[in-house]
C-alpha cells in the first residue's frame, strides 16, 4: 500500500499569534514522541484536510520537515476543532519506531445485514465504536469489520472477543464486552387502555362525591344535645 506523505514547516510563530497563519491558509501543529522534544510546525490546511480525511488516527504518515533530513513515521494524536465552524485549529502528531509497539483505538465498521431486524419492535444496540489494541506501527489496521448478519434473533450480541484480529495484534480491550446487541424496543401502552382507566377513576370520585352530603346530615331532632332548661 502506498504510504501517505505529507510536508510540513518548523514555525517560530506561538500562542495567540497563530491566528494570524490559519488566516494564511497554515495549521500550527506539533511533533513529539518517546523521548523525543516537542517540535513546532506549520501545515498547509487543504493538504492536511486531506490527510485527515485518509489516514484518520490509525495510518501511518511519512511527514516530510524542510530543512529536516529525512521524513519520519508519525500517527495523528490529536485534532483540534473550533467548536461552531469545525475549522482547524491545531493538530498533533506523534513520531513512532517502527521496532516499537504502540497502543491504538482502532474504529470498528459494521457491515452486512442483521435479519433480526426484520422482527417487529427489535433494533440493533451500539455498545461500542472501536476497540483498544497494541502493535507495531506498521501492522496497525485502518479499521476493524463487524458483521451484523449474524445477529438472527432477539438478545443475540457480537462481542468483543467474535472480531477476527491478523497476526501480530495483542486486544487490550475486554474481550466478553458486547459491541453491538438485537434488542426488543420498549411496547407502548395502548391509549384507549388508558382512557378506560381515567373514566373509572373519575366515576369513583363521583361516587365519593355523592356520598359525601349524607356523611354530613345534621342531626335530627332526637339525637339534637340538651338545652339548659331541658336539663
Amino acid at each position: 500500500m502506498e504510504r501517505i506523505q505529507l510536508e510540513a514547516l518548523k514555525r517560530d510563530v506561538i500562542g495567540k499569534k497563530v491566528r494570524f497563519l490559519r488566516r494564511e491558509g497554515t495549521t500550527p501543529a506539533n511533533m513529539y514522541g518517546h523521548g523525543l522534544e516537542s517540535v513546532a510546525l506549520k501545515v498547509d490546511t487543504k493538504k492536511l484536510k486531506q490527510t485527515l480525511a485518509r489516514a484518520g488516527k490509525t495510518d501511518l504518515i511519512s511527514l516530510a520537515i524542510a530543512d529536516g533530513g529525512a521524513p519520519v513515521m508519525v500517527l495523528i494524536r490529536v485534532v483540534q476543532k473550533h467548536p461552531l465552524t469545525q475549522d482547524l485549529l491545531h493538530v498533533d502528531f506523534y513520531q513512532v519506531k517502527m521496532t516499537e509497539k504502540i497502543k491504538a483505538d482502532i474504529p470498528l465498521v459494521f457491515v452486512g445485514d442483521a435479519p433480526a431486524l426484520k422482527i417487529k419492535n427489535v433494533s440493533l444496540l451500539h455498545l461500542m465504536d472501536s476497540i483498544h489494541i497494541e502493535a507495531l506501527p506498521d501492522h496497525l489496521p485502518h479499521n476493524f469489520q463487524v458483521d451484523v448478519s449474524t445477529l438472527v434473533d432477539t438478545d443475540q450480541a457480537v462481542h468483543v472477543k467474535d472480531i477476527a484480529l491478523s497476526e501480530g495484534i495483542t486486544l487490550l480491550s475486554d474481550p466478553e464486552q458486547i459491541v453491538i446487541k438485537a434488542v426488543e424496543t420498549r411496547r407502548e401502552v395502548e391509549e384507549p387502555v388508558a382512557v378506560e382507566a381515567k373514566v373509572e377513576e373519575g366515576a369513583e370520585a363521583e361516587e365519593g362525591a355523592e356520598e359525601a352530603p349524607e356523611a354530613e346530615a345534621k342531626p335530627s331532632g332526637k339525637d339534637k344535645p340538651a338545652s339548659r332548661e331541658e336539663k
